[in-house]
């Protein structure tokens, strides 16, 4: 288990490149990041800019090429794969664009999964997802597929899946990207409520609108920063 400090994430000149068709792609060129426990920042940037693949790297579903990720000062490259899967699934929650649920589950079956992969009895799993629904304003919906939700309505739902397991950190992957303006400043209420509850939240997002949520800024091009501002950045 790994037992989150200060600061949360530390990133060393991190590199990602790709072999795509034989084309060597540098995702990712020496990024260099901190981040304190309790911040909200945005990375922002043009498609290709590499936020996504940062985000990756964040959420340990990917792993640098080169150069250094400490979460919470230990060493992600050192971890085996059922410790990555641990972070994965108790430490971090992720929020994506595209919903992620499963159609055919009723809304309290998708956010209790992560529960399941944790080994968390049947009893418990299901007072803890009607509990995250219900902060996500849906209690009510607990019974309802996906299908039957709105597109802002299963973005909570998702939301609430990313908070079931009571992360230290949240990672949003353009969270607001398919929904109206209405359903963008619920989900965005949301994440205010979960960065005031301690929560560290990153948000990867190219909407101007989104980051300035954030209290802080990081913009990336070409797979570098290029700009970090706002009151948690470092000096």
């Amino acid at each position: 288990m790994v037992a989150l400090a200060d600061p949360v994430i530390e990133l060393d000149d991190v590199r990602k490149t790709y072999d795509a068709g034989g084309v060597r792609v540098e995702a990712v060129r020496g990024v260099t990041l901190v981040i304190e426990r309790g911040e909200y920042v945005a990375v922002m940037g043009p498609s290709g800019s590499g936020k996504s693949t940062l985000m990756h790297i964040l959420g340990a579903l990917d792993v640098p090429t080169a150069g250094t990720y400490r979460l919470a000062g230990v060493d992600v490259s050192r971890l085996d794969e059922r410790e990555l899967a641990e972070v994965r699934n108790r430490r971090i929650g992720f929020v994506f664009q595209q919903f992620h649920l499963m159609s055919s589950m009723p809304a309290w079956r998708n956010v209790e999964m992560p529960l399941t992969y944790a080994g968390v009895g049947r009893r418990l799993r299901r007072e803890r997802a009607a509990d995250a629904l219900a902060r996500v304003g849906l209690g009510d919906r607990a019974g309802h597929r996906p299908t039957q939700l709105s597109g802002g309505q299963q973005q909570r739902v998702a939301v609430a899946r990313a908070l079931v397991t009571d992360p230290d950190i949240v990672l949003a992957d353009e969270p607001t990207g398919n929904l109206d303006s209405a359903s963008t400043a619920d989900v965005l209420g949301l994440l205010d409520e979960v960065h005031a509850a301690g929560r560290t939240v990153v948000v990867i997002t190219h909407e101007p609108d989104v980051a300035a949520s954030a209290d802080r800024v990081v913009r990336l091009r070409d797979g570098v920063v290029v700009d970090d501002t706002g009151r948690g950045a470092a000096a």
